[in-house]
């Protein structure tokens, strides 16, 4: 167990799921992806978490805050949950292959 691969297993709850969008996939070619992250997550924990999961290295995160909307479902008010999302930028000639899985 000389390589042993060493599992965080906070890195799967940091890094919810890619967010998958037709503006998202053009942000791709220059090295930009979008991730939704845990609400109570830092950009330190993000960059980890992705560079511990997809291995790579990551130039910056920025981060921001989705408000929930009010919504009306059969008569009832409510509303939806906030939902924090993550910018990450990659350094040059890195990328990430979703298709692979983690």
């Amino acid at each position: 167990m000389k390589n042993a691969i060493k599992l965080n297993y906070r890195d799967y709850d940091v890094i919810l799921h890619p967010l998958l969008t037709e503006k998202s996939n053009l942000m791709t070619t220059s090295a930009q992806y979008f991730f939704a992250v845990s609400r109570d997550a830092s950009k330190p924990e993000i960059k980890k978490a992705i560079e511990g999961l997809f291995k790579v290295k990551v130039k910056s995160v920025n981060t921001l805050v989705k408000k929930g909307k009010n919504k009306v479902f059969r008569g009832k008010r409510g509303r939806l949950s906030d939902t924090k999302r993550a910018m990450v930028c990659l350094e040059s000639g890195q990328k990430i292959d979703f298709s692979t899985g983690v």
